[in-house]
């Protein structure tokens, strides 16, 4: 469905609400740990792909309200800006990932009946697409961060509790073994392997939160659409991300805008869902 924009002189002003701050060019770094299948050869039917990453994502605001027209209540205008998200390896400066999407700023709406929400769409070329739904919050100082989990377990279950050991060797760095990343980069440690939110909270430590606005939004509702080949070998059942948009006062006094941001997907494979936990910091260069 093509969307409708209004627009002429007299269109209403474009209301972005928590997404005021996004419209620019972020820069920085982050970690990824993805157990991608193994097709033949492995001893648990995966590799454990650990990278840590250099990425940008530029976002532009859209100039003017994105109409959505009613049948049950009146026509409702959203707010819009698109971005790119490009990801490239710290270590080889290999391409990881690239991202087109749109972040939306919903207004209140009698039907459905709902408050203000935030929405995020994006398509990712291994052919995926994900249309994710949530809200924004203003996050109590100082900010507490909770783990990520990288434990798999079976599809349809629960993610295990924080803490749960996890079985496989390949996520142990205390074992060897042949299908996990190798060299591993400098920086990748066994706390980053078992919560990858450890790199926001370290990343945090040496700085003063002076307001966290957080956009919180999940796939239910929403959805994730996947090729046909993904849905046989590794199907994305779900995804779920935190991104933060901070201003914080750093060590040298500066006062910057910071985004950091926390997202699992889950790929059901092999009778088990693998959380691919993706986590980074980046600052407003421009």
């Amino acid at each position: 469905m093509k969307a409708s924009y209004d627009s002429s002189p007299r269109s209403e002003q474009v209301d972005l609400g928590p997404l005021a701050d996004l419209p620019g060019f972020w820069e920085g770094t982050g970690f990824s740990l993805i157990a991608r299948p193994q097709f033949s050869g492995s001893d648990n039917g995966f590799f454990l792909q650990l990278n840590l990453l250099r990425e940008t994502i530029e976002f532009t605001a859209i100039g003017a309200p994105v109409m959505n027209r009613g049948s049950r209540q009146a026509d409702i205008a959203m707010g819009g800006v698109t971005y790119l998200h490009r990801v490239t390896d710290a270590a080889t400066g290999a391409g990881l990932h690239i991202e087109p999407g749109t972040w939306l700023n919903v207004p209140p709406t009698q039907e459905p009946a709902a408050s203000g929400s935030i929405a995020r769409l994006a398509t990712i070329p291994h052919g995926n697409s994900i249309c994710l739904v949530g809200g924004s919050e203003i996050a109590e100082l100082p900010p507490t961060i909770p783990p990520a989990n990288t434990v798999p377990f079976k599809i349809g279950g629960e993610a295990p509790p924080a803490g749960t050991k996890n079985p496989f060797p390949e996520y142990d760095l205390g074992r060897s073994t042949r299908f996990r990343t190798a060299p591993l980069p400098a920086g990748i440690t066994q706390d980053l392997i078992d919560d990858p939110n450890s790199a926001l909270r370290e990343a945090l430590k040496n700085q003063e939160p002076i307001q966290i606005t957080r956009l919180i939004t999940t796939s239910s509702p929403g959805g994730v659409v996947n090729i046909p080949f993904i849905v046989s070998n590794a199907n994305t059942v779900t995804v779920e991300s935190v991104f933060a948009i901070e201003r914080v006062r750093t060590c040298s006094g500066a006062t910057v805008l910071q985004l950091q941001y926390s997202q699992t997907a889950l790929l059901s494979f092999g009778g088990l869902s693998f959380p691919h936990v993706t986590v980074g910091t980046l600052v407003k260069a421009f």
